[in-house]
């Protein structure tokens, strides 16, 4: 059977740098929609 083909050290680094960058955005993402529903729940409860 054929392996699949292992990356090299450099190629993992790069991986897990790019992953980590991934992984930053979609933290900022989350927390800006966080803070979006917040507002918009305050904003909804101070003028009904």
């Amino acid at each position: 059977m054929n392996d699949p083909p292992r990356m090299t050290e450099a190629e993992a680094a790069e991986f897990r740098r790019r992953q980590k960058g991934r992984n930053i955005a979609m933290l900022l993402v989350l927390i800006g929609l966080s803070a979006l529903f917040f507002a918009i729940t305050i904003v909804k409860m101070t003028h009904f």
